[in-house]
């Protein structure tokens, strides 16, 4: 093509902007010009999950801002994908680029897909093989809706190969990796949350809790029990609190306290998570992303959940899997492994989630994608 490649990205989601940094930069620096807009849903509507992550990951500011904001699974998602078909009605891309599981990622491939626009699905053939989560059916439905699905892991292309899909998977290796290898000693160097929490130097860990299967009043209310019997025996918790969760604390579980080595803080944005687990002595969370950081940084986690889509990380107990009901996280805190596979900042290495250049592959893969063009299955 002699004109620029024409793309849209869709993210609304911390993990998304996570994502998306990596591949802008790898965008910027592909000898192929490509002109990206960010489309940004407003999925995370809360400054301090949102605004907060583009400023420190240095992506371009958004096109436009959808601002959907918060809802019921059908309402949100049917509002994204009423302005998502909008505008790439307007602008008529040469392809839209959808990140992981998320209600933005469904909307965005769905509206595009709809339109005969070719779909790039990023963190594709991701399974937990657990239906009653909506992340799971989001992706699911989107590796089905896309044109070039790029898998993390062979894991992920083995999945995608079950469900006949396989001829559009490329295996790139995994955006966060890059992610974590750009942001990490940066972090270090940069974040003055330590020293902020009075943390520094303290044996402490870093929990987090979103998932909507884990927010409902009975649920969440159980794994903060598990969480404050976790700090009393085991020493401080960090616990950053997601809007959803602090949403169901205010309305519902109000009457709940936390104990005294469970020290409650506001979101934190991306260089000071990194900068919490590189210091902490583990990681308690539900955050598929949370645990692949953990992992690249050395630092054992415990999952509050029944599976993981990320089962390279189980190798060796460098992540246990605790229940959704954090049934299993004391008896996981007594089994902390001495040492996890711990990666050096600024210096990748092959390993099961690539060689830290996936954003390079992924740029790669859409020109040549939008360069043979793309005609609509029929």
């Amino acid at each position: 093509m002699t004109r620029p490649l024409r793309t849209v990205s869709v993210v609304g989601a911390r993990p998304q902007f996570v994502k998306l940094a990596p591949v802008a930069r790898a965008m910027a620096r592909s000898r192929q010009p490509i002109a990206d807009c960010i489309v940004h849903t407003g999925q995370h509507y809360d400054e301090s999950m949102s605004k907060v992550f583009f400023d420190e990951l240095e992506i371009p500011r958004p096109t436009v801002n959808l601002g959907v904001g918060s809802g019921s699974q059908g309402a949100q998602t049917a509002r994204m994908l009423e302005a998502i078909e909008r505008y790439l009605l307007e602008t008529s891309p040469d392809a839209v680029i959808v990140y992981g599981d998320t209600n933005s990622t469904l909307a965005g491939a769905l509206a595009a897909a709809k339109l005969h626009i070719p779909v790039v699905h990023v963190e594709a053939g991701l399974r937990s093989f657990n239906r009653r989560m909506p992340e799971e059916l989001n992706r699911i439905a989107t590796d089905h809706l896309s044109q070039l699905l790029c898998a993390p892991t062979d894991t992920a292309m083995a999945n995608l190969a079950l469900e006949g899909l396989a001829p559009r998977a490329q295996l790139t290796g995994d955006v966060m990796y890059d992610a974590v290898l750009f942001s990490a000693r940066l972090a270090a160097s940069h974040s003055a949350i330590l020293d902020s929490l009075k943390v520094r130097g303290a044996t402490f860990g870093v929990a987090t809790v979103h998932r909507a299967e884990n927010t409902s009043p009975a649920e969440l209310r159980t794994l903060l029990t598990a969480l404050n019997q976790a700090a009393e025996r085991f020493g401080q918790i960090v616990f950053p609190v997601h809007p959803r969760t602090a949403a169901v604390l205010r309305e519902a579980v109000s009457d709940w306290q936390p104990g005294r080595n469970l020290l409650i803080t506001d979101p934190l944005g991306y260089l000071d998570m990194l900068a919490l687990v590189q210091a902490a002595r583990c990681v308690l969370t539900d955050s598929g992303g949370l645990q692949k950081e953990a992992y690249f940084l050395g630092r054992p986690c415990i999952t509050l959940r029944n599976e993981t889509e990320w089962v390279e990380t189980l190798k060796n107990g460098a992540n246990q899997i605790a229940g959704s009901d954090g049934s299993r996280v004391l008896e996981a805190l007594e089994h902390l492994p001495g040492a996890v596979p711990q990666l050096t900042p600024g210096a990748a290495m092959r390993g099961p989630f690539g060689d830290g250049h996936a954003a390079t592959h992924i740029v790669a893969a859409v020109c040549e994608l939008c360069e043979h063009g793309h005609e609509p299955e029929r």
